[in-house]
Order: C-alpha cells, then structure tokens, then sequence
C-alpha cells in the first residue's frame, strides 16, 4: 500500500511537470543561496586567516600616538620612535626574536624610461625575520651598508614587473628623486593582503640611507616586535609598554602616548567579524527558502482544489484519509527534496566560480549541505502538511458533486 501511495504521488508530480518545475525552483534558488554564501563566507575567513598568518601569530607592532580604537589624547602630536629605543628594545626585551624600525614614503621610482609610485621603506635586516619574507634572488643588506646609509634596495614582485619586465633587477640602478640606488634583492611574491593591499608594492631600503636622502629626519613610524617561540606574547607586550613608559617618561597614572596591538588579537577580530558576516548572509538567504516553501504550499493548495473529485472518488471506493494525507505529503516532500538536491549542486557551483574569481579557497563544508539538504525535507513536510490534510478531511460526497 506505501509502494501505490508513493507511485500516485509520482505521477500525481509528472503530469504537472512543468508547475512542479516552477514550484521546486523556489527551493533551488533558496538551497543554492544559502550553500553558496556560505561556502564563500568560509573562504573570506580562511584568506583573511592565512593572509594575517603570514605575519605571523606571534608579532606585535608598536606605533607612536594612540590606537584610532578609543580615544585619543596624543594624536598625531605624538613623539616618534628613534633608533635608541630601538637599541634599547633589542637590549632588554629577552622574550623578543626580533625588533624591526619601519619608516615609509610613497614615492615614484625609476628605471630607464619606466616609473612607478610605490612605497619606499626604511629598516634593516630584521625586517626579514619579524615579516619572516624570505628572498627570491639576491641578497640582504650588509652591514657595513646599514651603518653608512648607502642607497642600496630590494624590491617586491610588483616593483620588479613594473620596472623591469623580463630583465633581471638584481645589479641595476633605480631612482627616486635625486637618489641613485643599486637593486641587491628581490623578495618573494606575496600577492593581496586580505585589507586589499598589494604586500608585493614596495622597496625597502637601509634606514639611516631613509631617513637621511628621503625623510629628512630620524624618526620611525613603527616597531615590529617578534616573540620568541615558546613565549607569550601577552608578556612581551607588557614588556614593551613598561620600557616605553620609562624611556618617554610617561608618570604614573597617565595613559600611554603610543600603542601596542597584538597580531593574535587582529586576526581574532577579523575572523571574528567573516564570520558573523557569513552568518548574516546565511540567514538573508535563508529566506528564500521560506519564501520556497510558501511556493510549494500555494502549489498543493491549488492541486488539492482541481484534483477534488479524484480525491472524492478515493474515499468513497475505500481510500483512508491517512492515505489520501501521505500521498499529498509524499509530493511535497519529493519536490522539495529534488529541489534540495538540484540547488546543493548549483550552490557548489557558483561557491566555485566566485572562489575563482574572487581568488579566495574554496571550502567544502559537508555540514551546511546537510544541513540544507534536511532543511529543504523539512519544509517539505511543514508546508506541504495544510494542503494534505485539507485533502484528507474532504467530504466523499461533496468532492464527487464538485465540478
């Protein structure tokens, strides 16, 4: 009797082919909505996550002023870093791998009838240990070279494109302002930062060659600061904050006139943030699935409405009204289910082509698929119940006088 009740309900869905078409595209549009925005959700985070890893989870940087987050007393006015605190982080932070100055300008540089604006930075040789960006070609700074400020550089990937094209950059001479400077390296490619920022645009170069032929001055924007492996990093913070305050004299009871941020603590917020975006656009699209399921009720609404009289006959040759409710139910829930399985497919898909073009992983997550594909079942049985019990309850007599 199950076996007969499922073929009728088939049948019932095949004569109407193209009305069960229209009916389960509500449920295909909303499955593959939801698969799709999630699974693009997930590959945000996982870029955001490995782009921030490439920094490293256990560096920290230090900036003059305070943090844009909360308010701010020193502002811009605050006093820059110079290389003896410099000298005196590396001293006396025990916990500390490596201690990197950063002071950058935009500048356009040139090669031959080429130019190109990018950033030039001033640092040394700990900048490839605390950004752990290794060489392509090419060598580090000497130190002979750090110490007398000479115009030597190394270049990123995008520089060298711009630049150079298919020639090879190491031993060539490259200009900025009235500067002549021999190119010794070439980093690795490191592509878009997950901030939209091209990690490859940028030519680093001795600091005291910076700040004497470029800045005009001794300052230094920001510190660098890895952590040891094997030491928190929360201890090297605290470290950091104390020595600072001694050496810019802050009194007790002030608020510190530069900040500390802990990478940890970026990529927590930032993953934190995809994540709830991700969530967000799960549930926008969610909808559609209830907006389906709407669909599927007002289809089997009308179906019951024309096909009375073959319910009527039914009943009244012998047919029990739990019957007449499983073969309704069977045909909602077999289009929602067709429509589950159709937008988990086109779902992958378009998750697929937007990780191709937006050059984010593509993640596979089982869990949302099973999770769509039980929901579409769901909605299946809850709208399609109405309709299947107001079939069953029809008076036998009634139903065969309707026209």
């Amino acid at each position: 009797m199950l076996q007969e009740t499922v073929k009728l309900a088939l049948q019932a869905i095949r004569r109407n082919a193209f009305r069960s078409f229209l009916t389960v595209l509500g449920i295909v549009i909303g499955v593959a909505a939801v698969i799709a925005m999630v699974t693009i959700g997930h590959g945000t985070t996982a870029k955001v996550t490995a782009d921030l890893s490439k920094l490293g989870s256990n560096l920290l940087f230090v900036r003059p002023g305070q943090s844009t987050m909360g308010p701010s007393r020193a502002g811009s006015d605050a006093k820059a870093f110079n290389v003896r605190d410099i000298a005196a982080l590396r001293e006396q932070l025990y916990g500390a791998r490596a201690v990197t100055p950063i002071a950058s300008r935009s500048q356009i540089v040139v090669f031959g009838t080429e130019n190109w604006r990018t950033t030039v930075t001033g640092t040394d040789d700990a900048f490839f240990i605390s950004q752990d960006w290794p060489l392509r070609m090419g060598r580090q700074f000497f130190d002979s070279e750090l110490r007398a400020g000479r115009a030597a550089c190394i270049i990123g990937e995008t520089v060298r494109r711009e630049l150079f094209g298919s020639l090879s950059p190491i031993g060539q001479k490259i200009r900025f302002k009235s500067i002549s400077c021999e190119v010794i390296g070439l980093l690795e490619p490191r592509g878009q930062s997950s901030f939209g920022m091209d990690q490859d645009d940028i030519v680093l170069m001795p600091l005291r060659a910076f700040q004497r032929r470029i800045a005009g001055n001794t300052d230094i924007a920001t510190i660098y600061v890895s952590a040891r492996d094997g030491v928190e990093t929360a201890k090297v913070q605290a470290d950091i904050e104390r020595l600072l305050r001694e050496r810019r004299k802050v009194a007790a009871g002030e608020e510190d006139d530069f900040y500390v941020r802990d990478m940890r603590q970026v990529v927590e917020v930032m993953t934190g943030t995809t994540v709830v975006l991700t969530g967000l656009l799960g549930a926008v699209a969610a909808v559609s699935l209830f907006v389906g399921g709407i669909g599927i009720m007002n289809i089997m609404l009308v179906s019951v409405t024309e096909r009375t009289r073959e319910i009527g006959i039914r009943l009244a040759i012998g047919a029990l009204e739990r019957q007449v409710l499983f073969q309704f139910l069977v045909e909602a829930v077999v289009l929602s289910l067709f429509g589950g399985f159709v937008g988990i497919v086109i779902g992958l898909a378009l998750a697929a082509l937007a990780a191709h073009g937006l050059q984010i992983p593509f993640v596979f997550d089982p869990m949302i698929v099973v999770v769509a594909f039980l929901f579409s079942a769901i909605v299946g049985v809850v709208f399609g119940y109405v309709p299947a019990r107001r079939a069953a309850r029809l008076d036998p007599i009634e139903a065969l006088r309707h026209e």
